[in-house]
């Protein structure tokens, strides 16, 4: 079994449980409760070294050039970076201010195969790990600091060249469009993790290379959206097949990537292994009906995975969904509200009603929400139908952490500090950036947690 040895525990050991040959004896303590949670922090930059560079500014330097920048005696050479270190801060303090024991991280730019850990590494050393300000940027630091062991880093399809005209504008091999995935280089818009728990790497399960074809009712995408709002290629009509039969063999159906990474939690009795399902959908807009019906697919994919559907095989060449009575997540900015916005709405509510889903959690008095999610809908005359379970700046629900039923969650919620609640200055300050909010300030998503007790 393992097990942690908390401050607590080294206090009582040292203090109660002194043997008489004054060799300290210790009081081995096991959580029993978890708090996971999902976060878009909006750390897309123009390239991957660009993210490198700001994780890696010192604490002291980020000081002097957030000073300079309050006070406007910043160079202008300086002011990016600055604003660029202020966001970066707000994240760090609302991840300790919430305190997850588990985060799945959406939009956190990597080498596009995960392998290049330097971003988290930084990330750690420069900002969790140091005390932020529940103030904002030039606010006391009166946060802990908050470490996590354990990280990873996942390969990606975005700015993946395809070497095909997957976007349809007449030539091939072009990005952003004809990436795997949409990104203007390989990692732009991947996800990462960080845990306080071990990470089983060794039986993580990846499906980045899975075919959209190869999914259970799979059918060739077509042009759906013909009112105008959307621009329709040149050369093709409403009805038309987005794909030609070659490329239709090959694409893939994760816009990032798919991964069920298993998580191991020490307990009173063993260890608990907890299934992680992250994916990042692509949004269903910017084009007439492929990425609205790749949405979907990409949504649906892990319902069947959870029904267990045997038609699945990863990127190692095991078969098969996710084992009976697994406990797991499904994490991620899935790019789908089950009750408003421009997809499919009915996948994703199809999914929250299956009884292997938590339905305290999905339909229930435990579904995460937040006072500033409902203070925003009135702001924005929002008519979403349940304004307070919004998790992002454009008004949709879109970000999840889904349990499963054989999960005991006993609290849940949405990181969203209404203007009469501490915390405000790390959503909306007006002294940041062009807007004071959305990603100036720190991302335009929200984080999302459930707390399980085990």
């Amino acid at each position: 079994m393992k097990s942690i040895k908390t401050p607590i525990a080294l206090l009582i050991g040292a203090a109660l449980l002194t043997g008489c040959n004054s060799e300290t004896k210790y009081v081995d303590i096991q959580p029993n409760e978890v708090k996971i949670a999902t976060y878009n922090l909006s750390f897309d930059r123009n390239t991957f070294e660009d993210l490198v560079a700001e994780m890696q500014v010192t604490p002291d330097k980020q000081t002097e050039l957030v000073t300079a920048y309050l006070d406007s005696s910043i160079a202008d050479e300086d002011k990016e970076m600055a604003e660029k270190v202020i966001q970066i801060r707000n994240v760090a303090a609302i991840i300790q201010k919430n305190r997850p024991d588990i985060l799945m991280m959406a939009e956190y730019n990597n080498d596009g195969t995960g392998e290049d850990k330097a971003a988290l590494v930084g990330f750690q050393e420069n900002y969790l790990s140091i005390a932020q300000s529940l103030n904002g940027a030039g606010g006391e630091a009166n946060l802990e600091p908050i470490e996590y062991p354990y990280t990873e880093s996942y390969s990606t399809n975005t700015g993946l060249n395809s070497g095909l005209d997957l976007d349809n504008n007449g030539t091939a091999g072009q990005l952003p469009g004809d990436g795997w995935g949409f990104g203007f280089y390989h990692g732009q818009y991947a996800f990462a993790l960080m845990s306080k728990y071990e990470i089983d790497t060794q039986n993580t399960r990846t499906f980045q290379e899975f075919r959209w074809k190869d999914m259970e009712g799979a059918e060739i995408p077509t042009i759906t959206i013909c009112d105008g709002s959307e621009t329709i290629p040149d050369g093709m009509a409403c009805g038309d097949a987005w794909y030609t039969a070659e490329e239709w063999e090959q694409v893939r159906l994760s816009s990032k990537n798919h991964v069920d990474t298993p998580i191991i939690i020490p307990t009173e009795q063993g260890d608990e292994v907890i299934h992680l399902l992250m994916s990042h959908p692509t949004p269903p807009v910017f084009d007439p009906g492929k990425n609205k019906a790749q949405n979907g697919a990409e949504v649906e994919f892990w319902h069947h995975y959870v029904l267990g559907k045997d038609y699945f095989y990863d990127d190692a060449g095991n078969t098969g969904g996710l084992s009976e009575n697994s406990k797991f997540v499904v994490m991620g900015d899935q790019n789908l509200d089950p009750v408003d916005g421009d997809g499919y709405s009915e996948i994703m509510q199809t999914f929250h009603n299956d009884p292997l889903i938590n339905q305290d959690v999905m339909n229930g008095e435990l579904y995460p929400t937040s006072f500033g999610a409902a203070e925003h809908a009135v702001d924005k005359s929002s008519e979403h139908p349940v304004p307070n379970r919004i998790t992002s700046t454009f008004g949709l629900a879109v970000d999840y952490a889904m349990p499963s039923a054989n999960l005991n969650v006993i609290d849940s919620g949405v990181y969203w500090a209404a203007s009469y609640e501490e915390g405000r200055k790390l959503f909306n300050d007006e002294r940041i950036g062009d807007y004071g909010d959305g990603k100036d300030v720190s991302s335009d998503h929200r984080m999302i947690w459930i707390k399980a007790q085990l």
